[in-house]
């Protein structure tokens, strides 16, 4: 039995690799802001999984967004990328899809090179020093230009220890009734002073100097990075 493209399942594996920016062109082209500078793993599906924008439901009387576009041809283009779609022939359909968000399976990513490895496959891993400390797992990851920081999230043993202790007021107990013929002093009230919230994460560039391996059958990463840094 033929499977159509239409009836195809969202993967289970779909990431989020891109947003679709405005129509290119007459011939039902789209312009695509990739989320990576290096849209390799956009540019090698031919299945694009689309979904409406976050939180912005689609205009009343809007054509139905389709769920995947069989990408005929798809390049780089200045600081993007332009692709053309069999279920887009013309202008004003390539309009209708301002704004869709872009998946693809990760199964149809390039293989990345030796010491290569992808943003998706590296969140969710435990990050652990030299002396087998967890430092926490990896929740992000920033480009700086120059090179790529972990954004790793705090142990929860951590976290907890790392909170500022709420504001406390303490009232000293009741007085004994006072003397009818003298006025009843006021209460005092004592204010602790919170401490300054400490960050819940800690940032570790993704550079050889910090980064001795990469374990991603065992969910790991091992740094070269002191708990107290």
């Amino acid at each position: 039995m033929t499977t159509h493209d239409d009836d195809l399942p969202w993967p289970d594996d779909a990431v989020e690799v891109a947003r679709i920016a405005d129509a290119w062109g007459v011939k039902g082209w789209v312009r695509v802001e990739p989320y990576a500078r290096d849209p390799k793993a956009l540019l090698s599906s031919r299945r694009w999984f689309l979904q409406p924008p976050a939180g912005r439901p689609r205009p009343a009387g809007a054509p139905t967004l389709p769920s995947v576009l069989r990408i005929t041809l798809a390049k780089e283009h200045g600081d993007g990328v332009i692709a053309s779609a069999q279920e887009v022939p013309d202008r004003n359909t390539a309009e209708a899809l301002k704004g869709a968000r872009v998946f693809v399976s990760r199964a149809s990513f390039p293989t990345a090179a030796q010491d290569e490895y992808y943003w998706v496959d590296l969140i969710g891993l435990e990050v652990v020093n030299r002396a087998g400390v967890l430092l926490g797992t990896v929740t992000d990851l920033l480009d700086t230009g120059a090179h790529s920081v972990l954004r790793v999230q705090l142990p929860e043993s951590e976290r907890a220890a790392a909170s500022p202790a709420s504001e406390a007021e303490a009232v000293p107990a009741p007085a004994p009734a006072p003397d009818e013929a003298a006025p009843a002093a006021p209460a005092r009230r004592s204010r602790r002073k919170v401490p300054e919230a400490e960050p819940a994460e800690r940032l570790i560039p993704f550079v050889a100097a910090y980064i001795d391996e990469v374990k991603l059958a065992e969910r790991r990463i091992l740094v070269d990075w002191e708990a107290d840094y």
